[in-house]
């Protein structure tokens, strides 16, 4: 996995806690420098843990479905990709002004879900790890803290049309995968 898939892969995982953050700096009346730093810290480190977790797991398996990882990697990022898609498109949900480890815990593990698969996936391709988790929690604290700011300013917008973008990235990312695997596409990245 080239830098750039590694990238786009970071910036697709982050799109999720995009949308959370923007709806966060919504219900913020007056923000200050805190909400953006606590919503990147919350979401990205949950984003790098995540795919950690999946690499061991993943790790644990490789030996058996090493024949097969193409269409696992596939499948896995299609899903994650869709089911951001779909959320994108379903009804946004009034977002709490809550800063609190209470508020923030939920929807950071919610948000970083996909992040577990995606880890699994890891374990299938020759990669550093340390480096992917760490490119990813940044990436996400990146946006997140953007995130807060964007939608205090100007408001859910964009938060749909980030997280369609994110989830097409993701299959389309699968979709290569999955063509270089098989030898329909070479290498490109």
């Amino acid at each position: 996995m080239s830098c750039f898939e590694l990238l786009i892969i970071a910036m697709g995982l982050s799109m999720d806690a995009f949308g959370v953050a923007v709806c966060k700096g919504l219900a913020v009346k007056k923000l200050k420098t805190f909400h953006s730093l606590t919503a990147g810290l919350y979401f990205g480190c949950f984003q790098a843990l995540m795919p950690l977790i999946g690499y061991f797991l993943g790790m644990q398996f490789e030996e058996v479905i090493t024949d097969f990882d193409h269409w696992i990697a596939f499948a896995l990022l299609a899903l994650i990709g869709v089911n951001m898609i779909r959320g994108a498109m379903g009804n946004d949900e009034d977002a709490d002004p809550l800063f609190s480890p209470s508020a923030m815990l939920p929807m950071a593990l919610a948000t970083s879900i996909d992040a577990l698969a995606v880890g699994v996936t890891f374990a299938l391709s020759e990669l550093n790890v340390i480096y992917a988790v760490s490119v990813i929690g940044v990436t996400t604290f990146i946006f997140s803290a953007l995130g807060v700011k964007i939608g205090n300013i100007f408001g859910a917008k964009y938060k749909a049309k980030a997280e369609i973008l994110g989830g097409l990235a993701l299959i389309l990312i699968g979709i290569k995968i999955l063509l270089e695997d098989i030898g329909i596409l070479p290498d490109i990245f």
